[in-house]
């Protein structure tokens, strides 16, 4: 499943993030989310909703590629492990550091600050929870909907003697301030989940109207 974008009235980018399962295999994913940012960006886009609502997890790294020009570059979070160590996610150039020569560098935005939504659910989990979390302290961000899934971790692969494979829990996520996760990561703004109407599009669509360049776009 690839990602999938539109224009929202008002000048406001929608990107929605489906799960991606490995690394391995989302190259057609980052270039299908960079096209769609790259269109959206040229048609003057002021602000950006990024919907994880329905990314139950998988690989973490291709939705970091997917929104890199939108989140900006810098160290965005870490991995923390039991001992203190940590593993930094950092973006260069729109892309996580360690895929650079496999996708490159991403298009620049027009706009390299805008304001972002990020949607959530109780469906947005793990990998989900941490291109989330890379979003927290971010300036001019906020995130809606209801509470992540609530296992923000990363997890590794162990192969055992008789050929049993044991996927163990080995570090928790930090943002960019340093600020640890465990649980559901609670929205900024909680909305209700509604039949019929996406009333967490709308409330987060009306914060990023009233937002900067978005303000004056409307």
């Amino acid at each position: 499943m690839l990602p999938e974008g539109r224009r929202l009235a008002g000048a406001i980018g929608y990107l929605m993030l489906p799960p991606v399962p490995s690394g391995r295999v989302a190259a057609p994913y980052v270039r299908s989310a960079r096209s769609i940012v790259s269109a959206l960006d040229k048609q003057g886009t002021c602000g950006w909703v990024i919907d994880m609502r329905s990314n139950s997890g998988g690989d973490m790294w291709g939705p970091l590629a997917a929104v890199g020009p939108i989140l900006g570059d810098g160290t965005v979070g870490a991995a923390v492990y039991a001992d203190g160590e940590k593993s930094p996610w950092a973006i260069e150039n729109g892309t996580p550091r360690q895929y650079m020569d496999e996708w490159g560098p991403a298009a620049s935005l027009a706009r390299p600050t805008p304001p972002v939504a990020v949607l959530t659910s109780r469906r947005t989990a793990s990998a989900a929870e941490a291109v989330t979390i890379a979003f927290q302290g971010r300036p001019n961000t906020r995130t809606f909907g209801q509470p992540t899934a609530g296992v923000p971790t990363a997890n590794a692969p162990y192969q055992l003697s008789d050929g049993a494979l044991v996927v163990l829990t080995v570090a928790r996520e930090a943002d960019r301030n340093g600020r640890l996760y465990n649980g559901p990561i609670a929205p900024d703004v909680k909305v209700p989940d509604t039949q019929g109407h996406d009333q967490v599009l709308t409330t987060a669509t009306d914060w990023l109207r009233a937002q900067g360049d978005c303000r004056k776009v409307f």
